[in-house]
This record gives structure tokens, sequence and C-alpha cells, in this order.
């Protein structure tokens, strides 16, 4: 009997966590709660926007108001601007978003500018949130938790530097 050498490549074994390294381009989809969640996201959205587009943010000769449309909903008057004379970050939000909601873009941006900008923002949300609940996770978006982080952040500053500019000018 003739014995035989035999040459055979292994792999080398890998460690546990190798396993999961592994990158994953698409998102997997989801079911139940994140449905639901984007669904009540849009339906959120839906309803400020129509509160919005229902209250009058004109004065009684048409002039558009700045401040306090949020007061034909029943609520109270700004705290902060009765206790210190001076306008709180978010005021003039709701007559933002009111008077765009009216089509009047310059008084809206006039009245809050980041409110603008963050109705816009809700208006590309509202149809995003509809489309991520049929397909049943958020679309273009790798990790939710990050990019609703980011969009915070993006707007406190931007809500912050807008009071900053608005005291330092005295322009209230």
């Amino acid at each position: 009997m003739q014995r035989v050498k035999a040459i055979v490549i292994v792999p080398p074994r890998t460690l546990p966590t190798e396993r999961f390294e592994a990158s994953v381009d698409v998102m997997p989809v989801r079911t139940g709660w994140v449905r639901g969640a984007l669904l009540a996201i849009a339906l959120g959205l839906l309803g400020v926007f129509s509160i919005a587009a229902w209250l009058n943010p004109y004065d009684e000769e048409g002039n558009a108001r700045r401040l306090e449309t949020h007061l034909q909903i029943g609520l109270p008057p700004c705290t902060f601007r009765s206790l210190t004379g001076i306008p709180c970050p978010s005021c003039g939000m709701t007559t933002s978003f009111a008077l765009l909601m009216h089509g009047d873009l310059a008084n809206s941006l006039r009245a809050n500018a980041v409110g603008t900008l963050l109705a816009l923002f809700g208006l590309a949300v509202l149809p995003w949130s509809l489309a991520s609940a049929v397909f049943g996770r958020p679309l273009l978006v790798r990790s939710p938790e990050r990019a609703v982080l980011g969009i915070v952040i993006v707007f406190v500053v931007l809500l912050l530097t807008r009071w900053l500019v608005i005291l330092t000018l005295g322009s209230y």
C-alpha cells in the first residue's frame, strides 16, 4: 500500500463578532408598530396643517399678523413674552404655519422664518411618511434615529440663532 499526501486549504476560523460586520444596504421591511408610527406621523402632520389652514393669520384690516394666532384655538398668550416683554424663540411659529397654509410665503417668513422652514419640512415629510408606511420601512433613511436627532439639532440651532438675531437687532 502506498500512502497519498493531500493538501487541504481551509479558511481560518472567524471570530463570533466577524459574522455580523457585513454591512446591509437595504433596511428590512418592518411591520406593525413601524407602519403605525409612520401613519401616525402623517396623520399628526395632516392635523397640524389642517388647523393652520383653518386659522386666520390676518387682523381686521387684512394685515398679516406676526404673533398670537394661536389664541384662536384657545391657547394662552406666551408666558415668556408676558413676563419679559420679549418674544420667546418660538414666538410667531403658529402664525408662520398659518400664513404659509394661506399661501403668504413672504409674511410667513417675517413671522418666523424657522417656522416657515419647519412647515415646509413637514409638508415634505407628509408624503414621505405615507410612502414609508406603505413600504413598511423609512424610505431613503438608513438610521431613523440618527436622522431625527440631526433634524432636531438643526432646527433647535436655527431657532436659537434666529432668536439671538432678533434680540440683538431689537426687532420685536
